[in-house]
């Protein structure tokens, strides 16, 4: 595979995100990539998590505002798109921290305001 650029890597993944086109996603990441807010290693648990949020909110779209990167990571600052905001409720945003490796995203850290976490959880 040729390395890509870090901040090509995140501006794919959310297009295939804001596409619905999750399995256009999966040369993008590491076969052994670990997400640490899923506490899950491989993309597929990614790619369930993407399925649950649209399927609660069909709207549901990320923007990236900020995307900073110092060798081999990126940061990504996104707005988040789609989802009901309360009255006086914070806008909905999403950071989040990929480690590339060898061209692909092998990693990541990620946190949020104003987001529907709950509907991730597992019963």
């Amino acid at each position: 595979m040729t390395t890509r650029d870090p901040g090509a890597l995140v501006r794919r993944m959310q297009e295939c995100f804001n596409t619905r086109q999750f399995d256009q996603a999966d040369d993008l990441f590491t076969p052994d990539f670990f997400s640490h807010p899923l506490g899950a290693a491989g993309f597929e648990a990614g790619k369930q998590a993407w399925r649950t949020l649209v399927a609660h909110f069909p709207g549901y779209r990320v923007v990236a505002e900020d995307i900073l990167v110092n060798h081999d990571r990126v940061a990504v600052r996104s707005s988040v798109e789609g989802i009901p905001v309360p009255d006086g409720g914070v806008q909905p945003m999403l950071i989040e921290i990929f480690r590339v490796e060898n061209g692909r995203l092998a990693e990541m850290w990620g946190l949020g305001q104003g987001l529907p976490l709950d509907v991730l959880r597992r019963d």
